[in-house]
C-alpha cells in the first residue's frame, strides 16, 4: 500500500504540470503576457503553491507553454528556405508567420518581445529575421519580391498584425489570412491579378447577449 504512493504522488504531479500548461496557453494566448499567474492558476484549478511549485517564474512558465509554437516557427523557416521556389517560399514565410501570431496573443508578444520576462523568444526572433533576409534575397533575384524590400518591413507588418488580437478568434484567423494577402501584394514587385477573397463582418465590440 505505502509502495504506490510514491507513484501516486508523481501521477498527481505530472497531471498538475499538464492541467498548468495547457491554461497557460489558454490564457496567455487570449490575454497575452500581461495576464496574472493567479489567473492560470484558477484556470488549471490548482492552487499558487503548486503553480509555483513547478513553475517559480513566469519566464519558465511562458518558455515551456509555448515550446510548440517555438518548435513551429523553426520549422516555417526551415521550409521557406529548402522551397525550390524562391518567391513561393517567402510568400508562404510570412502567411503562417501571421497565421502564427493570430493563433496566440501570448507566442506573438513573446516573439516580439514585448514582455519583458520573454527574452528567451529573442533568439527565435533573430533566426526568424534572418531566414527572411536570405529568403527575400533568394526572391528578390527572381525579380518577383520587390528590391526595396528590408526585413525591417517585416517587423513593421507583424506590429501592425498585433492590432487584428482584439478581435475573436475566428475572425482573427480570417482577417489575418486577409491581411497577409495584402501584405505579400504590397511586396510583391508584380501585382497579382486576384484579390484576397471577401472577410466577413467583424465585431470589435464585445458581446452582451442583448439583441438589437
Amino acid at each position: 500500500m505505502t509502495g504506490r504512493l510514491p507513484h501516486t504522488a508523481r501521477s498527481d504531479a505530472r497531471d498538475n504540470r499538464a492541467r498548468i500548461l495547457a491554461a497557460a496557453r489558454a490564457v496567455f494566448g487570449e490575454e497575452g503576457l500581461g495576464a496574472p499567474m493567479r489567473e492560470v492558476a484558477r484556470h488549471a484549478d490548482v492552487g499558487p503553491a503548486t503553480l509555483y511549485r513547478h513553475f517559480p517564474t513566469k519566464r519558465a512558465l511562458i518558455v515551456e507553454a509555448f515550446d510548440e509554437q517555438r518548435r513551429a516557427c523553426q520549422a516555417i523557416v526551415r521550409d521557406a528556405l529548402a522551397d525550390p521556389d524562391p518567391w513561393h517560399g517567402f510568400r508562404s514565410l510570412v502567411e503562417r508567420i501571421c497565421e502564427l501570431h493570430a493563433r496566440s496573443r501570448g507566442f506573438a508578444d513573446a516573439f516580439m518581445a514585448a514582455f519583458p520576462e520573454a527574452m528567451d523568444f529573442a533568439a527565435d526572433r533573430e533566426r526568424t529575421l534572418r531566414a527572411v533576409a536570405e529568403s527575400a534575397r533568394r526572391a528578390q533575384e527572381t525579380g518577383r519580391l520587390r528590391p526595396g524590400f528590408v526585413v525591417d518591413d517585416l517587423v513593421l507588418m507583424l506590429m501592425a498584425h498585433r492590432g487584428l488580437q482584439d478581435a475573436p478568434h475566428d475572425a482573427r484567423l480570417q482577417a489575418s489570412r486577409r491581411f497577409a494577402a495584402y501584405v505579400i501584394e504590397a511586396f510583391h514587385a508584380v501585382p497579382e491579378t486576384e484579390a484576397p477573397a471577401p472577410l466577413p463582418e467583424m465585431r470589435h465590440r464585445k458581446q452582451t447577449g442583448r439583441s438589437s
